[in-house]
């Protein structure tokens, strides 16, 4: 019987309710993805109503983000462990408590622990529904698939500050969050009912201390890359959260290493396959992540529009991204051009597209529309290819921790994208402008200005910021995916050579 339940495992057949299922977990997925941004817009709301400080709304905003975070690769193993299909209805679960914990809130610490609540419901959701795609689908419709998925991460951070920019006009702040419930009321029925139970036949003993590593280590590193840009990169607090997190998953890589039931195997990392997909992964978030950052800022800082202007104007990207991967490009691109060849043209439309908004969107926003669109457009042919060879170069039955790598790796990207590019941007333009006080921030720049001349250098300097760390943004996503590319190119190659070596043959009997 165990023997039947792994060849399953390892050869999933196409479920016949798969793409309903698909529609279901899509759902769930979107909803925790509008949860990291959608509070963004609540801002002014919650320091009104809640009596919010500064440090209190930064961690209403970071409380969500770094516990979900933290528990990818442990919520990614349990629903490998203890069933997928019982994660994803426990994390439905937790997720529609804690969005009413958060919308009853009466004070900024109840709602700092609402959210982190969110978090863990959030970790579990993100890992179970990309390891049930990967259950349901066989390899033929499978890419397609996961570009179904990937159209939803982009949609939720897209339209996080939409949907909460109209809530804010019509509702109070909480409603940002009550509309989670009977989203996810809706997911758990449909969960219960559709989706099929499948987990790790072997039934793997829980690896508890790498769990409890990992969570600490991933922890850390994301603690100290949101605490950066507020804290200051080289002050205490920054570099022990960091020293901390990377110790810890130092600590995780050699126990993961040293047990013969190992959470991740690290193993996995010898895999070219792997390393490429990783890499890309890494940088298309950077880019995405970091992109989506300074845009914003572009937009209001610059060109002068409102928060929920600026939001709009972003809806292009996740636009091109959807109608592509709804149109099925990406999936009919990877079998004519091949994984590597896939990846590169995608990466490299991802860099153009951040080159032409820094180029040609400086002024005017007819240029930055542009490189929108294409940057979407590489994104949908890039990240579905990437996700697909991660996910087929760790066996079936670590579905579970396979999609919590990618979760993690989304993550790390996101924040090391929003540091990275935020810290050129920052030094970019406290280099052009050393004479200002508060210099580092656009407005404390402006406000202490003594005139509208010096007020317009002022803007036209961070404009330069913006630019330059766009650039070198677009330098690193096409750095990246070419590496991508050619790690892929080079473990398909190593394929083909051990497939054409003549086995052995065995010595005639004597």
């Amino acid at each position: 019987m165990t023997a039947t339940a792994a060849e399953n495992t390892s050869a999933p057949s196409r479920h016949p309710q798969r793409w309903l299922i698909l529609g279901v977990i899509c759902l769930a997925q979107l909803t925790v993805l509008l949860d990291n941004t959608v509070l963004n817009v609540a801002i002014p709301s919650l320091t009104t109503s809640v009596g919010a400080s500064t440090a209190d709304i930064q961690w209403m905003i970071n409380a969500y983000s770094l516990v979900q975070s933290g528990l990818l690769l442990t919520a990614g193993s349990a629903s490998d462990r203890y069933g997928r299909k019982k994660m994803l209805a426990a994390g439905l679960a937790l997720f529609g408590i804690g969005s009413l914990a958060a919308g009853l809130s009466q004070n900024a610490g109840q709602l700092i622990a609402a959210r982190a609540g969110m978090g863990v419901g959030g970790a579990l959701l993100m890992t179970t529904t990309l390891a049930v795609v990967v259950q349901i689908f066989d390899n033929e419709e499978r890419v397609k698939a996961i570009g179904l998925w990937a159209t939803v991460n982009s949609l939720g951070f897209a339209a996080g500050p939409l949907i909460g920019g109209l809530m804010l006009d019509h509702f109070w702040w909480g409603a940002i969050f009550l509309i989670n419930i009977p989203v996810a009321a809706i997911g758990l029925v449909a969960v219960l009912v559709m989706v099929p139970e499948s987990k790790n036949p072997l039934g793997d003993r829980p690896d508890l201390l790498g769990a409890l590593l990992s969570t600490i280590g991933m922890g850390g590193v994301v603690y100290a890359i949101i605490s950066g840009p507020g804290h200051g990169w080289t002050s205490t607090h920054v570099l022990v959260s960091a020293a901390v997190g990377l110790a810890a998953l130092a600590a995780f890589a050699r126990w993961e290493l040293s047990i013969p039931y190992p959470m991740l195997d690290m193993n996995f990392f010898r895999n070219q396959k792997f390393t490429g997909a990783v890499a890309g992964s890494i940088l298309v978030a950077f880019g995405m992540g970091g992109s989506l950052f300074l845009l914003t800022q572009h937009l209001q800082f610059v060109l002068g529009y409102s928060p929920l202007e600026a939001g709009l104007r972003t809806a292009p990207l996740a636009l091109a991204v959807v109608a592509l991967n709804m149109a099925g490009v990406g999936a009919r691109l990877l079998p004519k051009l091949g994984t590597p060849k896939t990846i590169a043209v995608g990466m490299s439309a991802n860099a153009l597209g951040l080159a032409s908004i820094a180029l040609l969107g400086r002024d005017h926003y007819a240029g930055m529309l542009l490189g929108l669109v294409v940057m979407g457009s590489g994104i949908a042919v890039a990240m579905p290819a990437m996700a697909n060879t991660l996910m087929s170069a760790i066996p079936p039955e670590k579905a579970g921790v396979g999609a919590g790598v990618n979760g993690t790796l989304a993550e790390f990207g996101n924040g090391l994208g929003v540091a990275v590019l935020g810290a050129v941007l920052n030094s970019r333009f406290a280099a052009l402008i050393p004479s200002v006080v508060g210099a580092a921030s656009l407005p404390a720049a402006l406000a202490a200005a003594g005139s509208d001349g010096e007020r317009e250098k002022i803007a036209d300097a961070f404009a330069d910021g913006l630019q330059t760390s766009q650039l070198v943004g677009a330098v690193a996503v096409l750095a990246g995916g070419l590496l991508a590319a050619a790690l892929l190119a080079r473990a398909e190659r190593s394929d083909g050579d051990r497939e054409q070596t003549p086995a052995p043959q065995a010595a005639p009997a004597a």
